[in-house]
Order: C-alpha cells, then structure tokens, then sequence
C-alpha cells in the first residue's frame, strides 16, 4: 500500500519529541562533518611522503583528528543537552577540552612532517586555540541543583534513563508497522510521558510517587508496542489499531493527571514553606 512520504520537515507533520521540552538541541553537524574530511588530508601526506617518518607522523595526525572530531562532536551533544534543562549536572568528561588538545596533537604532528619541531608546536597551539574559538568550553559547573540531594538526582537519573530506554524501543517497534500515524502518536504519548521525567528531574523528591509510571506503566507499553506492531505488520488488523490507540490514550491521560498532580504536590510544599517563614517572621517582629 502507498504512503504519502512525510517526515519532520514535511507540511502537516508531526515533529518529533525528544528528551528537551520540544527544543531541539542543536549541534553543528557541518563543522564536524568538515573536521572528519579535513583529517584524510594526513592520510593523503603521509602516503605521500618521504620515508618512514613521514607515514608514521602522517597517519597518528590522521588518528589524533579524528578522535578529536568525534570528542568534540560527543562534547557538543551533551552541552546541548546540558543547555535545553533547567537543572542538569556538568559533563562528567570534558569531551570539547580533549578535542581540542587532540587537534592540536594532530597538526603539531602534521607539521613535524615538514618544518620541524618548533613549527609543530606552534601549529598545535594555533590549532587548539582556534577548535575552542570554533566550539567553545565544556559546561564547568552544575546547573539548577543548589539544595539537590546528590543521592536522589542519580537515582532520578536512573529512572529518566530507564523511561527513556523503553520509549525507543517503542518507537522502534511500532517502525514495523509501517504506518506514519501510528508512530506519530506513539511520538504524542512520548511527549506526555517525557513532560513526567522534566517534573520529576526538576524535584527528585516527587520521583517515589512516580517510579511506577517511569518503569512499570511504560515497560507494559514498550510490550504492548511490540506485540502490536508484530500483529499489524502482517494483518492490518483495523482493531487491534483501535485498541493499541485507546491503550496509548489512557496511559497518556493518566501521565498528564499524575504530572499535574506532582505540579501541584510542589505548590503545596511551596505555600508551606512560605507561611511557616511568614509566621517566623511576625513572632520576631
């Protein structure tokens, strides 16, 4: 049966959510790209070369670039995850700082083929200030988190980790159905489900009274994805649709009731603490 092609970019179509409140992070794919090609220039001279020398210093500039592309681009992704949340920690590995000192490695080295040490090191330099002019620094410090408990902010991220496992395999899975309505609203119930994991991430306190939705409630949808995306592929089964879609329907109303529910929990804690240190205040004056 044909499809009407569609994708993101398509009129009428349905973006794609993601783990960001519908930001997009975004991260220069064509800069990357071009320092992934500009590294078979080394290849190129170290095959051109003359001697040993020249092959050995040419293909560990090759080596070095390329490492140093894919850090910086593994660097860029997380400062744009970083960048899209309100509370998030700093990058474990500063990917973009290693980058940059790669490349610098990797045009001192492919210097050395020709001048000389002293314009190897001088190219290294130039090299790594310029990648951090072009990309920036690593996010330094913690985001948001001022009075977060450490324990509790790994454990949410555990379980935001797990949810998001099993939304992928459910977009995976409903791929087989061949049906671009299916997976936008499988796209639709991962946007409420992920409007759960930015509450729970902004208060870890709320995430015992989500747990359950974070895990078992999507890894009973995860299954259901794959047992009907299986069933449809082959049969078209205008039903099993039906209730596949009423399924998704019921598990995103309850998703957008418990996140209201932990919205509002955060309010009343709010309203608390406010009156308690009102009250404070009226004795001490």
């Amino acid at each position: 049966m044909a499809q009407r092609f569609g994708g993101k970019y398509s009129p009428g179509s349905t973006p794609e959510p993601n783990a960001f409140d519908g930001r997009q992070p975004a991260v220069p794919t064509g800069r990357i790209t071009l320092m992934f090609v500009v590294s078979l220039a080394f290849v190129w001279a170290a095959f051109t070369g003359n001697g040993p020398r020249d092959l050995v210093l040419g293909l560990s500039a090759f080596g070095l670039s390329v490492l140093s592309a894919w850090l910086t681009r593994d660097g860029l992704a997380a400062e744009a995850a970083f960048n899209a949340r309100r509370v998030a920690r700093k990058p474990a590995i500063p990917r973009k700082a290693f980058g940059a000192a790669l490349i610098g490695a990797a045009l001192g080295a492919g210097a050395m083929m020709g001048p000389g040490l002293i314009y190897g090191i001088l190219f290294g330099v130039i090299g790594a200030a310029l990648h951090v002019g072009a990309f920036g620094f690593d996010p330094w410090t913690n985001k948001g988190m001022e009075g977060i408990d450490d324990f509790q902010t790994d454990r949410v991220a555990k379980a935001v980790d797990e949810g998001e496992a099993h939304l992928r395999a459910m977009k995976d899975a409903v791929l087989r159905a061949g049906d671009r309505k299916v997976e936008a609203r499988v796209d639709k119930f991962a946007t409420a489900a992920r409007a759960m994991f930015r509450g729970v991430e902004n208060d870890p306190r709320d995430l015992t009274a989500a747990r359950k939705y974070l895990s078992v409630y999507l890894m009973g949808a995860r299954d259901a994805a794959v047992k009907f995306a299986d069933l449809y592929a082959q049969t078209r089964d205008a039903q099993a649709l039906a209730d596949f879609d009423a399924l998704l329907t019921d598990l995103e109303t309850h998703f957008a009731a418990r996140t209201q529910t932990l919205l509002s929990d955060n309010r009343t804690d709010l309203d608390v603490e406010i009156s308690v240190l009102r009250e404070r205040l009226q004795r001490e004056t």
